[in-house]
């Protein structure tokens, strides 16, 4: 759903518009705000922060705003996990001031586009390897995401290791068959 689309279906059908917004959004407005609150703050602050940024962008936009969603969201992401940052440092008597050269960097260094990107394609993978089933989606985990040898997996599925190897080839030909069909290059 293009962005135009999403400011039109806010203003006919608010919660639905919202709902649209938040699953095109959702990665990457985390990616920035756990950038920047990562070392400061827990995982209940990140998700209160990127909340706080979808309630405000929701109650600000309207059907007239002539914006890239995109920038917006990305601005105002950025804009409330700096404030959340300073928030929280002063809660813990760190001192940080309006120039702090560590926050500029991270913000700079960033490239929230790219981790939102991966971070996504990361679940759609886990998601299709995951539909595979067992023991073929063990099989791959334990292969490619923890390099164990194909006799420790058999150890694990109670398998051959060489019907391991067998199952394991099968299932990765099945796997790009799956990443082809929904487009997906890696």
């Amino acid at each position: 759903m293009t962005d135009s689309e999403i400011l039109c279906l806010m203003q006919e059908a608010p919660p639905r518009g919202q709902r649209e917004l938040f699953d095109k959004y959702y990665s990457y407005v985390y990616a920035i705000v756990n950038r920047l609150i990562s070392g400061f703050g827990s995982i209940s602050d990140t998700e209160e922060c990127v909340i706080d940024v979808f309630a405000s962008v929701m109650m600000k936009l309207g059907k007239d705003s002539d914006i890239s969603l995109k920038s917006y969201i990305g601005t105002a992401a950025r804009n409330a996990a700096i404030s959340m940052r300073r928030s929280i440092a002063s809660k813990r008597g760190m001192d940080l001031p309006d120039g702090d050269e560590s926050m500029n960097r991270i913000a700079d260094e960033a490239d929230v586009a790219g981790d939102a990107e991966k971070s996504e394609l990361s679940q759609q993978l886990l998601s299709l390897i995951g539909a595979m089933g067992t023991p073929d989606s063990v099989i791959i985990i334990q292969k490619y995401y923890y390099n164990r040898t194909s006799a420790e997996i058999a150890r694990m599925v109670d398998m051959t290791p060489a019907a391991v190897r067998v199952r394991c080839g099968r299932a990765m030909k099945r796997l790009k068959k799956l990443l082809d069909e929904k487009h997906i290059t890696l």
